[in-house]
């Protein structure tokens, strides 16, 4: 405990002595390997904690980037007919949804797999047929859209709205045109339908899966090209997207047999947890390391025990408990433990605020992209710090140098002066 001494309050000597020789330590003032281990046991703490920071800041803000733009362009919750026929009656289906307290607008929609080609090039795509009003109070990204190229797209005229990575595969620009491939869907295995189509605009989603892969129609002309007599499915925007999983469940046990209900989270399940999945083994790894750096502590202290036996000894002798010897190097390594984290969380920090100025600057020093969209999904190093990440970091850096501390201080405890001063 502190006490007051000639009026001025005294911190115990525990504490006075251990960072003492913290202080002796880093100025050089012990044996040298000491200061060297005390050093690289800081360092390591430093560089383990604030690689846990920017890692984890990074993976959140990847998952948060690539969800964001997903949910600009998919719908939050979408029902569509099994086989991918028209909704038997798809009007009244849509009046049992708006009922819904949940969902606040609706848009139908019509999709198939097929091919687009041009010359000798033939791409995969999504084609969707949407009514352009409704769509875009559905879509973020048909919101966004709904002015400048959407409107582009006449009735009647077979026209498409391609993502820009796909019109760069087909080499087209807007008033080309392109042939769309079907399957015969009257005669399995026949030979597919080839139908022209006019590019009437490109446009970026920001998600390389979208704009390599999609193209858009009118909702009657793509209606009447695949042969159907109304919508295959309805898109819905929710009031609270995070609860689309439960309004999802519920609608698929009120809606007739035959529909299927499917939300985001399980549209896009596999990579959200794929996601969670890296980022838990990233957690281990980079927390084994930072006990590595922890654990260097154990050598620091042992070798200062060692070296400071006569101290010790001497201490005993004026009347230091066991107790208090052993509190003297806690302090020690303790404080180690506390610089290292707080040098590590202010470095990490720091790096993972400025990741998006960093990595353009390594990859234009490096002339190479660390990013490309067509794997990454994006272009560029988002990061999110999220303090439900930061204090479990911070907190388990601690504990770890505390526990490293506890066998080198209990040597401390168990040394006997009379030993200790007869090599002296």
């Amino acid at each position: 405990m502190n006490s007051l001494v000639n009026g001025k309050r005294e911190w115990p000597y525990e504490l006075q002595v251990g960072v003492r020789y913290l202080r002796a330590a880093r100025a050089g003032r012990d044996d040298g390997f000491i200061s060297f281990i005390a050093g690289v046991a800081m360092l390591g703490i430093a560089l383990g904690v604030a690689a846990l920071i920017v890692v984890l800041s990074v993976m959140n803000g990847f998952q948060k980037e690539v969800r964001e733009r997903m949910l600009s362009v998919i719908a939050h919750v979408q029902v569509a007919e099994a086989n991918g026929q028209a909704l038997p009656d798809w009007r009244a289906t849509a009046a049992l949804l708006q009922r819904q307290p949940e969902v606040t607008a609706l848009a139908p929609f019509v999709a198939v797999q097929a091919l687009l080609g041009r010359g000798d090039e033939l791409q995969p795509a999504l084609l969707r047929g949407i009514d352009i009003e409704a769509e875009a109070k559905v879509s973020d990204l048909a919101a966004r859209l709904h002015d400048e190229v959407l409107a582009k797209l006449q009735p009647g005229a077979n026209q498409v709205v391609l993502g820009s990575e796909l019109a760069r595969k087909l080499a087209v620009k807007p008033g080309q045109r392109v042939t769309l491939v079907l399957p015969d869907a009257r005669r399995p295995g026949g030979t597919p339908r080839l139908l022209p189509l006019t590019v009437a605009a490109t446009f970026e989603a920001g998600h390389y899966e979208y704009d390599s892969t999609m193209a858009l129609m009118r909702l009657d002309d793509a209606r009447t090209l695949l042969g159907l007599s109304g919508p295959s499915g309805l898109q819905l925007r929710l009031a609270d997207r995070d609860r689309a999983g439960e309004v999802g469940w519920r609608l698929a046990g009120e809606l007739p047999p035959g529909l299927i209900v499917s939300d985001w989270t399980r549209t896009n399940r596999q990579w959200f947890e794929s996601v969670q999945i890296q980022k838990r083994m990233l957690f281990l790894i980079l927390a084994l390391i930072v006990a590595v750096a922890a654990f260097n502590l154990v050598s620091m202290l042992v070798m200062t025990v060692t070296d400071k036996r006569a101290d010790i000894a001497i201490l005993r002798t004026l009347g230091a408990t066991p107790r208090s010897v052993m509190g003297i190097f806690v302090v020690q390594g303790a404080a180690s433990g506390v610089i290292g984290t707080l040098a590590g969380l202010l470095l990490g920090l720091l790096l993972a605020f400025n990741i998006g100025r960093i990595v353009p600057a390594i990859e234009a020093l490096l002339g190479t992209t660390l990013l490309p969209a067509n794997i990454y999904l994006i272009d560029h190093m988002p990061s999110d710090p999220r303090l439900s990440d930061i204090v479990p970091i911070v907190v388990i850096s601690l504990l770890l140098s505390f526990v490293a501390t506890l066998y080198p201080s209990w040597r401390a405890s168990r040394v006997e002066p009379a030993q200790a001063l007869r090599h002296e």
